[in-house]
């Protein structure tokens, strides 16, 4: 796609990626193959050695998987992406390239359970420590800097209480004392956040959620910003081998030519489902970017294009009061994950963020009766009234 920067988003999520290919196909084809021939040695000797551009083996490169990559670069304004069978792989391979025995990661407090667990219980079984802290507080950050800190790892919004860090505040502490910083953007998709423009090294999505927007595919991705950091993070993958399938780059890079369209709606939606939450006599409070009392709404407002389609929330009664909600929904979907068309809800104490102990969990702002919904692309009036006639039965 020639001069891309020149052109929106909405544009590039169309065309990003497609690029010219030998049969001129409008969509990129499926390259449904584990390997790939060469015209002879010589060929094959030059490839394995880096001199010439091409393929090998599936689990290296494919052109399917390439021209995703290229295409959610493009929308990140990064220099390359890595695709990865699923957002922990994405996770995995950031942590497996930059980490060794002996150094030290700051982590979100708010951060999806299974990269707590990672690091908490695989990653210091190899001699990593981590500290994790509220990336809300720049404070706390610069103060858990240690001379062995490695990488800042930040997820904003925070899953699933939709805390906020500002990007642009740790990438100038990460900077400054020489470390690496990767954003999990997960939850805003490329579209509504740039971490890479607000200064970090690294952003990485789990495809899973907004990018493929169906509830069809796992996958994850990781952007960079240069081709040294990517050699490193294309090594540690190609070594590990939590690769995307080229059928699912494939499904995936069809999700992202909706992404812009459907991040309006998600977007819409969002603000008129937490005002109505806000407003509600059963509810404790609600969490969302876009309301005006949420702590770090005018971070929200500089870093971000749009407020996204996740929100959190507590309800009077707690616990019992939370199981009442997911049991009496028609519309809404009690299941894990986020981003499709489809409107989800779910309770993270049990669900998500269950495998954590409860303290670590309520010294992230996980009570017990958080409700966390992924607002869909449905009719909005009707998902409200969904919502309406389930509280009336708590």
């Amino acid at each position: 796609m020639e001069n891309s920067r020149d052109y929106s988003d909405a544009t590039k999520s169309v065309h990003a990626g497609v690029g010219m290919n030998e049969h001129l196909a409008v969509v990129p084809p499926i390259y449904q193959t584990s390997t790939f021939k060469f015209h002879d040695s010589d060929h094959g000797a030059s490839l394995f050695a880096g001199k010439e551009k091409g393929f090998i083996y599936s689990r290296m490169l494919n052109p399917t998987v390439l021209a995703f990559e290229d295409a959610v670069a493009e929308l990140e304004r990064g220099h390359k992406g890595i695709a990865c069978a699923s957002g922990m792989a994405a996770t995995h391979t950031i942590f497996t390239a930059l980490l060794d025995q002996g150094d030290h990661v700051i982590c979100s407090k708010a951060v999806y359970g299974p990269t707590t667990t990672l690091l908490s219980e695989i990653f210091s079984k190899f001699g990593v420590e981590t500290t994790f802290i509220d990336t809300s507080d720049i404070a706390a950050v610069k103060e858990a800097v240690k001379p062995n800190t490695k990488l800042i790892y930040v997820e904003t919004p925070g899953n699933p209480t939709l805390v906020i860090s500002d990007i642009a505040g740790i990438a100038e502490i990460a900077c400054d004392v020489g470390v690496k910083l990767a954003v999990d953007n997960t939850f805003m998709s490329p579209v509504l956040q740039k971490p890479l423009d607000l200064g970090a090294d690294i952003v990485m999505h789990s495809l899973t959620k907004f990018i493929n927007g169906h509830a069809d595919v796992v996958g994850g991705v990781v952007v960079v910003k240069d081709e040294r950091m990517y050699q490193i993070m294309r090594r540690a993958l190609n070594h590990t081998g939590g690769m995307l399938a080229p059928f699912d780059a494939f499904l995936v890079h069809r999700g992202l030519k909706t992404l812009a369209i459907r991040m309006k709606t998600h977007c819409l939606n969002g603000q008129k489902i937490a005002e109505f939450l806000e407003a509600h006599p059963k509810v404790n409070w609600t969490s969302y970017p876009g309301l005006p009392s949420h702590p770090q709404y005018e971070i929200a407002k500089k870093q971000m294009s749009g407020f996204g389609g996740m929100i959190a929330f507590g309800l009077k009664g707690g616990l019992e009061s939370g199981k009442i909600l997911m049991d009496n929904v028609h519309l809404l979907q009690l299941a894990v994950s986020l981003g499709g068309v489809e409107t989800l809800i779910q309770h993270p104490a049990s669900m998500t963020h269950a495998i954590m102990k409860k303290e670590a969990r309520e010294s992230a702002g996980i009570s017990d009766g958080l409700v966390r919904i992924s607002v869909g692309i449905e009719d909005v009036d009707e998902l409200i009234q969904d919502l309406k006639q389930a509280l009336d039965m708590i």
